[in-house]
């Protein structure tokens, strides 16, 4: 009779912790995709903010700007992320497949630098706009150069050929590069112009900015464009470049937020190119990076999601960019990206 009042008891005990318990929350996914370039921020915002909300989880996959693009447009992603903002024509292919406008949202700012790998030398390299231009034509082909040593006094460059690395994939990363060496050469924009995906006149093709920066730590006197955060996670050296004051700077916040700063009036759609920007403190080759933001979400639990977050990124979240060498918006740019989500849901 003991054991059967004890038993009785026990039963009971779990009948009313298990009645007690709350069920476990829902959890609700966003799903995006794009940008590489931004990505180490990216990574970290979603993983801060799930932490934040348990119940949400954002799933990124970083696949270039051209994926990110595409797939927004596609309507297979809930927001999509660009290095470049879209044209009129993406803007206007995208609205009549999603009966909806694109927002372009800008959300750091950061530096595409000149990394190399040259046995012998660890010094920092300077690299005029000319010189870039004309390696990446395939007409400087090797490191010891007029064009090249001319600016470097003091650094013996090896007479070993350069090896041109660029991506593969379309690219916004690719496009802050072309965009910059077409304004800084005329024979770049009239041969081979701007854009994510371009036609290379030399180099070997890496897949996001992991892919060009690996080609970089392996090849010997190789050269290729990757995002700043990319070259300080993978140690590889990269140069300053001369600004259109004639200062030679390196990739930094500084220079990035001088960069910005030569957009007084940011646009209303946020669509504006920062590359060989004026002042001597600017570095040359600085952008925007963009959130591609349907204006009206198909399932509203998902709108008012993305809108929180939104709301997030653009307070708590840009304290968290300079940790991982990016640069926060300017706070007139932050105030006008405030006022832009209001109109997200």
């Amino acid at each position: 009779m003991r054991r059967l009042t004890l038993l009785l008891c026990a039963i009971l005990v779990i009948t009313c912790c298990k009645k007690s318990e709350k069920p476990a929350p829902t959890k609700m996914g966003l799903n995006a995709a794009g940008a590489t370039f931004p990505y180490p921020m990216y990574s970290k915002w979603f993983s801060e903010y799930h932490t934040l909300h348990p119940d949400i989880e954002i799933n990124y996959q970083s696949i270039g700007s051209g994926g990110g693009i595409r797939q927004v447009t596609e309507g297979t992603v809930d927001f999509g992320a660009s290095d470049m903002p879209m044209t009129d024509a993406q803007l206007a292919e995208a609205q009549s497949k999603l009966n909806t406008k694109v927002l372009n949202i800008p959300t750091v700012l950061g530096a595409v630098v000149p990394a190399y790998n040259i046995p012998g030398v660890t010094g920092e390299i300077k690299f005029t706009p000319d010189a870039l231009a004309e390696i990446f034509l395939g007409k400087i082909t090797k490191w010891n150069d007029k064009a090249i040593t001319g600016v470097n006094p003091g650094i013996k460059f090896p007479d070993k050929p350069i090896i041109v690395a660029h991506r593969s994939d379309g690219s916004g990363t690719t496009f802050i590069w072309t965009d910059y060496l077409s304004k800084v050469s005329p024979e770049w924009k009239s041969k081979v112009g701007s854009g994510t995906s371009v036609q290379w006149p030399v180099g070997l093709g890496g897949k996001g900015n992991e892919g060009v920066a690996g080609i970089v730590r392996q090849e010997e006197g190789a050269i290729g464009y990757i995002e700043l955060i990319y070259a300080l996670q993978n140690n590889i050296n990269y140069g300053s470049v001369r600004n259109s004051a004639g200062a030679f700077l390196k990739g930094s916040l500084d220079g990035v937020t001088a960069a910005a700063a030569s957009v007084p009036n940011m646009p209303d759609d946020f669509r504006v190119s920062i590359t060989n920007a004026p002042g001597k403190d600017a570095y040359p080759i600085s952008s925007f990076t963009w959130m591609l933001i349907p204006q009206q979400s198909k399932d509203p639990a998902k709108g008012k999601m993305i809108t929180d977050f939104l709301n997030w990124m653009i307070t708590d979240g840009q304290k968290m960019t300079s940790a991982l060498s990016y640069a926060p918006l300017p706070d007139s740019v932050a105030q006008k990206v405030k006022e832009t989500i209001q109109t997200v849901h």
